[in-house]
């Protein structure tokens, strides 16, 4: 089971999701996007908490108001962390996670620690909480098949932009040979036959001085 959570403090609505026990954090680990930011209490236990962010979004340039709803959640969802105040949650990009068989269930580390930023919790929120919390909503998503359907979703995308380039550049090489054919031939009409003949004296009637007496 999946918690999913909606938060208001911005617009459109930001998308949060939290793996009920650790078994479905594993899941939730394995079947992270590449648009998923990771929410964790810092050296205490606790629920994943994830923010699925908008394409146009970076992970370090999330509103502070959304980071303060995803740490609040975060620290909701830690037994320990819940009682306690002056707690530091951190964060990261669902990509900077490393797993590897020799770490416990729901276990984690980072592939580059300075991709880590961190954010501090005096103390809890319950206005805060209390609002996420009427939004939450209960699943049992198919993480796996999300996972695939994104992708593949992606990859179109990125053969639609390709061919969108493709077609770009072949429309700017063909204005520019286009450009370069009139510039080379620009003067081509002045040598002709027909150009010389118009300009010169001998094709004229035998009275044109008269336009100049």
């Amino acid at each position: 089971m999946v918690y999913y959570f909606t938060s208001s403090v911005v617009s459109p609505s930001a998308f949060l999701y939290v793996g009920k026990d650790k078994v479905e954090n594993e899941e939730l680990i394995k079947y992270g996007l590449e648009e998923d930011v990771w929410f964790h209490v810092d050296n205490l236990s606790s629920a994943h908490v994830y923010l699925r962010m908008r394409e146009e979004e970076t992970w370090d340039s999330i509103p502070k108001e959304l980071v303060q709803d995803c740490a609040q959640l975060t620290k909701a969802n830690s037994i320990d962390g819940n009682k306690k105040d002056n707690i530091t949650v951190i964060y990261t990009p669902w990509s900077n996670l490393r797993k590897d068989g020799s770490m416990a269930v729901g276990q984690v580390s980072f592939h580059d620690p300075k991709k880590v930023k961190k954010v501090h919790v005096p103390h809890r929120e319950n206005p805060i909480v209390n609002r996420l919390n009427k939004t939450k909503v209960e699943k049992f998503p198919d993480l796996r098949q999300e996972k695939d359907d994104r992708e593949k979703e992606l990859r179109r995308k990125d053969r639609t932009a390709q061919q969108a380039r493709q077609k770009e550049e072949a429309r700017i090489a063909k204005e520019r040979k286009e450009k370069a054919y009139q510039r080379d031939h620009a003067y081509d009409d002045l040598h002709s036959e027909e150009a010389v003949a118009s300009s010169s004296n001998q094709e004229r009637d035998a009275n044109f001085e008269d336009d100049f007496m």
